[in-house]
């Protein structure tokens, strides 16, 4: 018996969930935090418009008091999900599937904060190895900097910023992506900062002017590099692929399916060369006043940047 028929969007992205059981559901998700946390402005729909689910969900108990085994398959563009699910493994089904509806309609969500700061926007990209992109862009609301996103950076097909998730921190994992390994960020904060900025929102959609790989390690000195073009787009590659949940373990015995194909890795490649044509530095240092500082170096001697500050004012 369907139970439920819900609708999701983030931008003109939309994903409909149907669920299927002998129980009465009033919501896929108990809350939105992660989504929002993970890709930005979702919310839910009113009103369904998709004509057919594209996450068919049946639950335990859905026909005749049939128990059904847990399990998740993907076919001909509809996912579906079988048995029971904690909330933490539906938020990463949705989230690779709602990344994908993204893609569709044109929107590209980077694993990347941002801020706006001196007329620019600086993206810190958690490319390869995401070593402080958080960080990065707390020291940038602390110098005055404009919060464009925290863990995700969505940008259009022009390489432009139209929206981003604005909460710094993930306080809370729901059942089913418990980590130990995700350290208190309370603590990180407190371990470079004596306390914890304001955080001012920047919400215009603005041309991402200049691409940081931050690089937060104590064991090496400061170092300022511009990237090759391979490593740009190799760096942005990594960046988006983020979203689709190739990597992901939803549970034990129990992987994320391929939701990817050879048409759209070539197209998200060719997005990533246009969007890389871009400047583009790592910068390593030992905390984030240290990277900061060499970043206000770029801002003052490159003339590339100083190219998309002018370019930016012009438009």
């Amino acid at each position: 018996m369907l139970q439920l028929s819900q609708e999701m969007s983030s931008g003109a992205a939309r994903l409909r969930i149907d669920v299927h059981g002998s129980e009465p559901c009033h919501h896929v998700l108990e809350t939105m935090t992660f989504l929002n946390y993970r890709l930005a402005n979702v919310t839910v729909e009113a009103t369904v418009s998709r004509p057919k689910p594209d996450i068919v969900w049946y639950q335990r108990g859905a026909a005749r008091n049939k128990t059904y085994a847990k399990n998740i398959t993907f076919e001909d563009g509809t996912l579906t999900l079988s048995g029971e699910w904690h909330q933490g493994e539906l938020q990463k089904v949705l989230v690779s599937m709602l990344a994908m509806k993204m893609e569709d309609v044109g929107l590209h969500p980077f694993h990347a904060s941002a801020i706006r700061y001196r007329d620019l926007t600086i993206m810190f990209l958690g490319g390869e190895s995401n070593h402080g992109k958080s960080m990065a862009q707390i020291e940038g609301s602390r110098r005055g900097a404009l919060v464009v996103s925290t863990e995700t950076t969505v940008t259009d097909d022009r390489g432009w910023a139209v929206m981003g998730s604005k909460s710094v921190f993930l306080r809370e994992r729901a059942k089913g992506t418990e980590r130990a390994d995700k350290l208190n960020q309370d603590q990180g904060v407190a371990k470079f900062f004596d306390k914890t900025p304001d955080f001012v929102n920047y919400d215009e959609p603005s041309d991402v002017d200049l691409v940081v790989i931050p690089s937060i390690d104590g064991n090496f000195d400061p170092k300022t590099v511009e990237m090759i073009p391979f490593e740009r787009n190799y760096q942005t590659y990594h960046s988006l692929m983020d979203y689709l949940g190739i990597k992901e373990l939803l549970a034990p015995g129990i992987v994320m399916p391929l939701f990817d194909s050879d048409s759209r890795r070539a197209r998200r490649a060719a997005f990533c060369k246009r969007f890389s044509e871009r400047p583009y530095f790592l910068i390593r240092a030992k905390n984030p006043q240290i990277l900061f500082d060499q970043l206000e170096d770029v801002l003052a001697t490159n003339s590339a940047v100083s190219a998309g500050v002018t370019a930016h004012t012009r438009g």
